[in-house]
Order: structure tokens, then C-alpha cells, then sequence
């Protein structure tokens, strides 16, 4: 079983204006082998409870994966996705799989 590339975009901060607030560019890189897949019902519906947004899909992010997740805009299959909250993380050695964190994203674009 193998994912798909997903493009992360983190913003980098490149300087301040003139009131010194740091301004930021999103670096776009590419994330090899993330499962995508449909989020549970229940998933959806307490999202939808807690903060009023709608998890569009579930990533599954490779084990060894030292990116940010929290926060930023994914992008795979031609659309752009919002992660919604922090990703979770398994314990690595004990999970069989080559993947051992999750997050959820929403729809951005």
C-alpha cells in the first residue's frame, strides 16, 4: 500500500513591515506517501459540533515526518485543503504500518 504526494505549504517569515509585524510566504513542498481517506461519520458530525467546520478528509502522514501539520493548507487532486487541529500521534514501534499520525482537513479553495 502506498499514498499519494500531497504539496504542504508552510508559511515562512521573510521580514517585518513598517510597523514591524513579520510578514510571511507560504514555501510549498511535497510530502511523499500520504494515505487519503474519508473521515467517520462521527468524526464529521463532532467537528461539526465543536467548531463548526466540516472534515472533508482524513491524511494519514508518514512515520519519520518531522513537518508542522497544525494550521496549514494541503493540496492534492488539483484542490486545497485547511488542516482543522493538531495532528495525532501513535507511538511509532508500535504501529505496523508506515504511518503514524493523522489530521484532518476542510475544504480551503
Amino acid at each position: 500500500m502506498t499514498g499519494e504526494s500531497v504539496i504542504l505549504y508552510n508559511k515562512t517569515q521573510v521580514g517585518t513591515d513598517a510597523f514591524n509585524r513579520p510578514i510571511y510566504e507560504d514555501t510549498a513542498e511535497t510530502v511523499e506517501n500520504v494515505l487519503i481517506g474519508a473521515p467517520s461519520s462521527e468524526d464529521v458530525l463532532n467537528e461539526m459540533n465543536l467548531s463548526g467546520k466540516h472534515i472533508a478528509y482524513t491524511l494519514a502522514i508518514p512515520k519519520g515526518d518531522a513537518h508542522e501539520w497544525n494550521g496549514v493548507t494541503v493540496e492534492f487532486w488539483g484542490k486545497k485543503f485547511r488542516t482543522i487541529g493538531d495532528a495525532t500521534r501513535g507511538i511509532e514501534h508500535l504501529i505496523p504500518l508506515a504511518w503514524n499520525k493523522k489530521v484532518n482537513v476542510e475544504a480551503y479553495e
